[in-house]
């Protein structure tokens, strides 16, 4: 029996270095270490016992620090720079087939009047691309790579980043069809023209 066990916890650390998402990973490898600890208990296998709970231990500070930051100014920031830029122009291509399976609608970022890029720290984890009709901001993209998407880095942008003020927007806008997260940072639902999809519109602060 405590083979088995054994075996399962090994498949399941595998199976975390497979996940994309940070999140993810780290918690099904602290779920295989701990199976893996209790048969290394099991069996008197110390070592591996005293190998397993340093894992553990090691993922649990780490999914405690990536939740105590995942609203940090220090930890997000939002760059304004131009959709044709070249950084914006890079992101879009490695990504295209994501972005334009979550935003069909969307042609591409020269047809668009406001970029900014999303950065943890020093690597960039996303893009807001928005059109802008005097002082609403309708969204062309708004996309964030797989292994950030268990946080949410649209919550700073949105809610308190300062990349906005200069720009003379005080209302963002989801485009037709928006993702149901959208709520979960603030935006409200907001009924569309006959027959449209509903949207999803937050006041900036």
């Amino acid at each position: 029996m405590w083979e088995i066990i054994g075996w399962i916890g090994s498949g399941i650390v595998v199976v975390s270095m497979l996940q994309k998402r940070i999140t993810r990973l780290r918690l099904v490898n602290l779920v295989g270490s701990l199976v893996s600890l209790a048969y290394s208990v099991a069996i008197s296998a110390w070592p591996l016992a005293g190998l397993n709970a340093v894992l553990a231990v090691i993922q649990i500070y780490h999914l405690l620090r990536l939740w105590r930051t995942r609203d940090d100014e220090r930890t997000y920031h939002a760059m304004v720079t131009r959709p044709e830029s070249e950084i914006v122009q890079y992101i879009v291509d490695r990504h295209q087939a994501e972005i334009r399976a979550f935003f069909p609608a969307f042609h591409g970022s020269e047809h668009s009047d406001l970029a900014f890029v999303v950065m943890n720290r020093d690597q960039v984890v996303g893009i807001v691309l928005a059109t802008q009709d005097g002082e609403v901001a309708e969204l062309d993209v708004d996309y964030v790579v797989p292994a950030y998407r268990d946080f949410t880095p649209g919550r700073f942008v949105f809610g308190r980043s300062s990349a906005w003020k200069g720009l003379g927007v005080r209302r963002v806008r989801s485009a037709i069809g928006g993702l149901d997260y959208y709520e979960k940072i603030g935006f409200h639902r907001v009924a569309g023209a006959v027959g449209e999809e509903p949207r999803y519109e937050l006041a900036l602060p």
